[in-house]
């Protein structure tokens, strides 16, 4: 996998268009720092992380609802492998 936390992005995409309550994501540090910020900002509820003993982790996130509709309405990489972004910190939108 060349890019895990694109992957992760369009899992959590997928199972909000589908109204899923959770989705499985495999795991790694920058995953789970990524996760924190999500959870601490409001978007998800939270996630656990289940060890399988043999080094390989996984998440499961759980998703969040208001009246019905995705917490998560949009959700995109900017910055991929192969094109990066940067950008000032004055220069970024404001999330209403």
């Amino acid at each position: 996998m060349n890019d895990p936390l694109g992957d992760m992005l369009t899992r959590i995409r997928n199972a909000g268009m589908r109204r899923k309550t959770k989705v499985s994501t495999p795991g790694s540090r920058l995953r789970a720092n990524v996760l924190e910020v999500l959870k601490d900002e409001g978007y998800i509820r939270g996630y656990s992380t289940t060890d399988f003993g043999n080094g390989r982790t996984e998440f499961e996130i759980e998703l969040k609802y208001h009246e019905g509709l995705p917490v998560i309405r949009e959700i995109e990489r900017v910055s991929k492998p192969g094109r990066r972004v940067y950008s000032a910190v004055a220069a970024m939108p404001r999330v209403a």
